[in-house]
């Protein structure tokens, strides 16, 4: 069946009739004829009968075209033939290939309508073919006949004049593109001037003509040329802004503005400046470093550039220490400087004002209305916290990066004068309080502090032990004031201020650092060595006598062969360079009026060159503890220790005597003793061997303490002669009471900036140790008064005398006269003393306060030894005494006398009866037990009898047993 088909396909579409003719013998042989189709028709058949004919067809037989199916029919007889067999088969081949037939021509029957109806179809395609290819023809022969009447004539006109316009037009364009290349040239030019606005303006505007243009190849180029050249512009305006961070100029940066805003990258140049800003600090302070490190290195080949800037700061010489310093806080302020003029360009911007520009081309257009001000100002403001604590960190890291502990004074002033003003710096420039920069100068101040009071201490000790006690001239117009170290008082200069030839102070009421250098100028332009105008000359003669002892005495003080080098080299280098004392006409020293100890002479201080280096030691102290308030308490507190070791010293020197202070007579008060007790327990070093053994902490404890001072082998104090170094004394113990003086007129000043919880401890120094100061001057003077005149060679006197005479005696005895002989020699000898040295009036008056005191207490010790005494014998008494008085009062100008009562009470005592006596023994506790039982036992015999002699013994026996 499938063979059938493949035939009817090979021979296309053909009618049944040609299709038969066709077909080969052996086909033709298997398709039934006509007739036989008709017969076949005719033929009753049953259909059921023959599809299963169709169907017992082997499989085999529709398997493919190439099936050979005698070949197939051939092998598939059996060896042996049997006739019957092979017709059996044959006919049943037969019937099948009949059946088949009839089923091939059934289908080809009920095809034919169709075939037919086709065919037509076919034939009247044809038709309509033929007919197309006639209108064709036709079409194209109208078509040439357009062509030559009217495309080629009219059309061809109009297409050139077309082509002719878009030449013109290209022509144009070509103009524009020569144009645009030689831009380039033009936008050189304008960034050489720094024109950046306008270079970015013609790059702009060559931009969209570019982009006009852009089909064009050449012209693609060239934008993306010109994009190159902004990009190159804008890191051009990126170097230019980075030139602002060091030296503002306003048309510089009006001009860079501009062109960040037609860029319309405003807000970036603020990220930009920042940055650049940051970079600026860090590369100045790192150049400025290493210029210093590398020129003292000299020609040593150390990679000092690659050192971190930390590591850097480590190598820096003393002596290259402020001038870096200082050169690196200049550089720190053009920096802050350009900032602060930044945002004082933007403030005028932002109110409106045009910025000032170097010519008018320079004009702010209408975007300035679009722009983020507020972006701008919030950015300026948050990075002037930024930028001060950049600048902090680096000057903390050089400050601690070389240890100052052994920096001499005035060196380590100046470095906390530049630290002082930088602060003030910050505090203008964003109201900082540089908390980094007090904490890392507070930390070198403490350590070097404590390493240069230690050393002041060791030098104290050193000049209490050299000093003489010779007087130290001066004006009698001195002041501290006049000093070097207080001159800071004297121009009322803020403790925060540098000094300056120019009070600080009439500055700061008017402008800030900021505007007083806005234009020119340096706050840190300091030199080290700056000196003040000539410091007033402090020393001057005291005036003397004769003009032989003037001259001789102010040769002495002239040659100041008695002052350590180091104070007079001091003294000369600080003060006007100048030698300490000037010379002084004869003239000059014969005007002035004869010196004693009374008060006809000029109130000159009275102190030593000790005293006046403690006085500077005092200023050096407060220079520090006013510039650096926070280790105030520090500083006042080793400011009391130097007090407090020359009142120790001057004590030791001169006021200590163990026999005079066993007298009773309540020399030094109890505040005084507490207080020099508590200076030798808390800075007297009493230890004097040098075992290492103990704790630590005592070995700790005995470096903050101070060996105790030994006086001069020079200074004698038992000389009859000059009263027992009198002179010595009055200098020493006056020197401290100025001394003392000169603290009670800093007290003011120093709380101030004492820290309120410390200010207890300086209420307790003054009230405790500065006002007992004064007091030291019983003590001192007891031991002159008290061998200045021979109290023993009176008491031998009056036991020579017979007190029990029965008649009144007209004349004194005498005794009295040779101890007005020692007042008068006493007298004379303070005379000779007061030439070399003026004796205060409070100093004169305690002498002989001290003097008459001793005088009447020995005559009532003299008066106590009396074994027998009369009633004449008392008179007696009153006698010598009233002529003592009489002429003891033409010596001295002291009213009343000391003790006079003392005297004359114990005289009138031996008139009193026994109840009166018993009474006044209860009274006068001042009396020695022996002096009273003596005044008993006198009394006896005359108005008082045995019994009341024994109940007064026992009354001044139950006064004296509470002593006991």
């Amino acid at each position: 069946m499938q063979k059938i088909k493949s035939l009817m396909t090979r021979q296309g579409l053909k009618s049944p009739q040609e299709s038969i003719h066709d077909l080969s013998p052996l086909e033709n042989f298997r398709i039934p004829s006509k007739e036989e189709l008709r017969e076949l028709r005719e033929q009753p058949t049953d259909p059921q009968a023959q599809q299963e004919i169709i169907n017992s067809i082997e499989e085999v037989y529709f398997s493919n075209d190439s099936f050979d199916i005698v070949k197939y029919e051939l092998e598939k007889l059996p060896p042996v033939l049997s006739l019957q067999e092979v017709e059996e088969n044959r006919d049943k081949l037969k019937q099948q290939q009949a059946a088949v037939s009839k089923k091939v021509a059934d289908l080809i029957l009920e095809k034919q309508p169709a075939y037919v109806k086709e065919l037509e179809r076919v034939t009247s395609l044809q038709t309509s073919l033929q007919l197309a290819a006639v209108i064709c023809t036709n079409g194209r022969r109208h078509l040439n006949i357009a062509k030559e009447g009217f495309t080629q004539a009219s059309l061809g006109l109009l297409a050139n004049q077309r082509k002719r316009q878009l030449l013109v037009g290209l022509l144009k364009s070509l103009r524009t593109i020569k144009t645009l290349q030689q831009t380039d040239v033009r936008l050189s030019e304008m960034l050489e001037e720094e024109d950046y606005p306008g270079a970015i303006q013609l790059c702009l505007e060559c931009q969209k003509a570019a982009s006009t243009f852009k089909h064009y190849s050449c012209i693609s180029e060239l934008n993306s040329k010109l994009q190159d050249t902004l990009e190159q512009i804008e890191e051009q305006l990126d170097v230019a802004l980075s030139k602002i961070c060091k030296n503002f100029d306003i048309n510089h940066y009006t001009k860079v503005q501009q062109a960040y805003r037609l860029l319309g990258k405003t807000q970036t140049a603020m990220d930009q400046l920042h940055m650049h800003f940051t970079q600026a600090i860090h590369n100045t302070v790192f150049q400025v470093v290493l210029g210093y490190v590398e020129l003292c290195a000299g020609n040593t080949d150390t990679k000092f550039q690659k050192l971190q800037y930390k590591d850097l700061c480590t190598h820096i010489t003393s002596d290259s220490y402020i001038p870096c310093l200082a050169d690196l806080c200049k550089a720190l302020w053009e920096v802050m400087l350009s900032y602060y003029r930044t945002m004082e360009w933007h403030e005028k911007y932002d109110c409106g004002e045009p910025p000032p520009s170097s010519d008018g081309s320079n004009v702010i257009g209408d975007e300035e209305t679009t722009f983020d001000r507020s972006y701008v100002k919030k950015k300026l403001e948050h990075g002037l916290s930024r930028i001060w604590q950049d600048v902090q960190l680096k000057v903390k890291t050089y400050l601690l990066g070389t240890d100052m502990s052994n920096f001499k004074y005035d060196d380590f002033i100046f470095v906390l004068d530049i630290i002082s003003r930088l602060m003030q710096v910050g505090e203008e420039f964003c109201g900082s309080k540089s908390e980094v920069l007090q904490e890392s100068i507070r930390k070198q101040s403490v350590n070097y502090f404590k390493n240069y009071h230690r050393t002041r201490l060791e030098e104290l000790r050193m000049f209490l032990e050299n000093e003489t006690w010779e007087l130290c001239p001066v004006k009698s117009s001195f002041s501290i004031l006049q000093l070097h170290e207080f001159k800071f008082m004297a121009q009322s200069r803020s403790p925060s201020v540098s000094p300056n030839k120019q009070p600080a102070s009439e500055i700061e009421k008017t402008v800030t650092l900021f505007e007083q250098y806005c234009n020119g100028g340096n706050p840190f332009e300091i030199q080290a060595n700056n000196k003040d105008d000539e410091t007033e000359d402090v020393l001057a003669s005291n005036g003397y006598e004769s003009d032989e002892q003037e001259k001789s005495a102010f040769q002495e003080y002239d040659s100041d062969s008695d002052v350590p080098e180091e104070l007079k080299r001091d003294y000369v280098d600080e003060q006007t360079g100048d030698v300490p004392v000037k010379s002084i006409s004869r003239e000059t020293l014969k005007s002035r009026k004869r010196s004693d100890y009374c008060l006809n002479k000029v109130n000159a201080p009275i102190l030593t060159n000790t005293t006046l280096n403690v006085i500077r030691l005092v200023g050096k102290y407060m220079q520090m503890m006013n510039i650096l308030k926070p280790i105030a308490f520090d500083v006042i507190h080793f400011m009391s220790q130097l007090f407090d070791y020359y009142m120790y010293a001057i004590y030791t020197f001169f006021g200590r005597n163990d026999t005079f202070e066993s007298t009773g007579l309540g020399l030094s008060s109890s505040r005084l003793r507490t207080t020099l007790n508590r200076i030798q327990e808390s800075l007297i070093d009493l230890e004097v061997s040098s075992d290492a053994a103990g704790s630590l902490t005592a070995v700790e404890e005995r470096k903050e303490r101070v060996p105790v001072p030994h006086l001069s082998h020079l200074v004698v104090l038992t000389s009859g002669n000059t009263l027992y170094g009198l002179a010595e004394r009055v200098v020493a113990t006056e020197s401290l009471v100025f001394l003392a003086e000169q603290f009670e007129f800093l007290q003011s000043h120093l709380d101030a900036v004492m820290p309120p919880a410390k200010k207890p401890f300086l209420q307790q120094f003054y009230s405790q140790t500065v006002s007992t100061a004064s007091e030291l001057r019983k003590p001192i003077y007891w031991i002159v008064a008290a061998k200045a005149i021979d109290y023993e060679q009176m008491l031998l006197l009056m036991t020579n005398v017979k007190w029990d005479v029965k008649e009144i005696m007209s004349q004194h005895n005498i005794y009295v006269d040779s101890l007005l002989k020692e007042f008068e020699q006493f007298n004379r000898r303070m005379n000779e003393v007061s030439k070399k040295v003026r004796i205060p009036l409070a100093v004169s008056n305690i002498l002989w306060e001290h003097c008459i005191r001793l005088a009447n207490r020995t005559i009532v010790e003299g008066y106590a030894n009396v074994k027998k005494c009369s009633n004449e014998g008392r008179a007696l008494m009153q006698l010598d005494f009233q002529q003592f008085l009489m002429k003891l009062e033409k010596l001295t100008d002291i009213r009343p006398i000391p003790d006079k009562e003392f005297v004359e009470t114990y005289i009138k005592a031996y008139y009193l009866t026994e109840n009166d006596m018993e009474r006044w023994i209860k009274e006068h506790r001042e009396y020695s037990t022996k002096q009273l039982t003596n005044l008993v036992n006198v009394c006896l015999g005359t108005h008082i009898n045995k019994k009341a002699k024994q109940k007064l013994l026992a009354a001044i026996d139950d006064i004296d047993r509470p002593k006991r």
